[in-house]
């Protein structure tokens, strides 16, 4: 299914430019959490880098010395942009404190903990919590110890896709306001962001949806997104990504 999907993408979409995107999974997750992404960006003409991490091991500072250098030095002097999923938006706000590529495209965090987690401040007390999420997972909560509330803004590129949809009702009774099963529609916003989009995805499986693989190419390709780019225009690849201005539709859902 997902090899007929990318190649529904590549046949019917023209080629991109030789950019490098670089794929950084979420808590938890590994890099394989991101194969249908790689393969769509692949036949669009882009180098892909997916790096795994321990990210249950170690904490978010660590994990971005022993990821992201090594990432973007693969990406050598080609444009590099970054596709994160939830807890990898936060490694890379954290580098780009003290470093980022001098030939930095653009980023699109899909489900990114922007403001922190009200999930996390519920079930941080629980021993079983940082016995699975370790003490990057710890980082992510509300309080005083947050690690995203202590970021500033953001001055890059970046286009912000949040999921509405949960698989897990108990979880999403401990969230205030619609949420994707871990995160917050209003945790993913951060501020000096371009776009905001929320689609009907679940946090787990985002990565794989036909419309946000769509919208984050947009994204890429343009700087903003398209809300009238349809699940079918999505799965066929039939939208139009190459568009410049405002040919490219009406732009951002901010």
């Amino acid at each position: 299914m997902r090899y007929a999907m990318a190649l529904m993408f590549g046949l019917l979409a023209p080629m991109a430019r030789a950019d490098c995107v670089i794929l950084l999974h979420g808590l938890a997750r590994t890099q394989a959490s991101f194969a249908i992404m790689e393969e769509v960006l692949e036949q669009r003409g882009y180098d892909v880098v997916r790096p795994g991490y321990p990210s249950t091991q170690l904490p978010i500072q660590l994990l971005v010395d022993r990821t992201l250098p090594e990432a973007v030095d693969k990406c050598g002097t080609q444009t590099v942009h970054f596709v994160t999923h939830s807890m990898g938006g936060i490694l890379v706000r954290y580098w780009f404190l003290r470093d980022r590529p001098q030939n930095l495209g653009r980023v699109v965090m899909l489900g990114t903990p922007n403001q922190g987690s009200q999930l996390v401040d519920q079930l941080d007390d629980l021993e079983v919590f940082g016995w699975l999420h370790g003490p990057a997972g710890q980082q992510l909560g509300t309080g005083p110890s947050s690690l995203p509330l202590r970021l500033p803004p953001v001055d890059y590129p970046v286009g912000v896709i949040a999921g509405d949809q949960s698989l897990n009702p108990v979880f999403s009774a401990m969230i205030e306001g619609p949420d994707d099963g871990k995160v917050a529609v209003d945790e993913t916003r951060v501020d000096g962001m371009d776009a905001h989009m929320v689609l009907p995805v679940t946090h787990t499986f985002m990565m794989n949806s036909p419309r946000v693989i769509a919208e984050t190419v947009f994204f890429l390709e343009t700087g903003r997104f398209d809300p009238d780019i349809t699940w079918i225009e999505a799965v066929f690849g039939t939208i139009d990504l190459d568009c410049k201005g405002d040919d490219c539709g009406p732009g951002s859902t901010r």
